[in-house]
C-alpha cells in the first residue's frame, strides 16, 4: 500500500525498534511507497512512512534490496558527499564511506552479510542513519 511521507523531524529523530516476522506489511508498504517515488528516490527507511522499525529498502538497478534490522560492521574509504532526502528538504554534506559490509536479515528473517561499494553502499548508510534518528 502506497503510504505517506512523514516529514516530522521529531518522528524522525527517534531510534527504530528491531523488525520482526510480524512486519511484513511494512516491507510491502515501503517497497510499494519506493517504487511510487522511483523518479525521486532511491531509499528508504520504514520511518518515512511512519513506522519505527529496523527495515529499509534500497534501489539496486532494476531491483529492490530489502534490510531488516542492518548493522554495518564494517566501512572502508571515506569520502564527503551531498545528500537530498524525501523527508527532509535540501541537501547536506555528509561523510559515507565506498565499501561496507552489513549484517541484516533477509524477508524470511533469515541473516545475511554482504559487502556493498558505490551507490549501493550510499544508501545503505543514509538509511542506516534514519534507523538512528541521525537526520543529516
Amino acid at each position: 500500500m502506497l503510504r505517506d511521507i512523514v516529514h516530522d523531524t521529531f518522528f524522525l529523530a527517534q531510534k527504530s525498534e528491531p523488525a520482526t516476522a510480524k512486519d511484513r506489511r511494512i516491507v510491502t508498504d515501503l517497497l510499494d511507497t519506493l517504487q511510487a517515488n522511483a523518479g525521486r528516490c532511491v531509499g528508504m527507511a520504514a520511518n518515512m512512512i511512519g513506522e519505527r522499525k529496523r527495515i529499509i529498502a534500497v534501489a539496486a538497478g532494476k531491483s529492490y534490496l530489502v534490510l531488516l534490522n542492518p548493522v554495518i560492521i564494517k566501512k572502508q574509504q571515506p569520502y564527503e558527499t551531498e545528500e537530498g532526502c524525501l523527508s527532509l528538504t535540501g541537501t547536506r554534506q555528509t561523510i559515507r564511506y565506498e565499501k561496507i559490509e552489513v549484517e541484516f536479515q533477509d524477508v524470511r528473517m533469515r541473516w545475511q552479510r554482504e559487502k556493498f561499494s558505490g551507490l549501493t553502499a550510499q544508501i545503505i548508510q543514509h538509511e542506516c542513519d534514519h534507523l538512528e534518528g541521525i537526520i543529516i
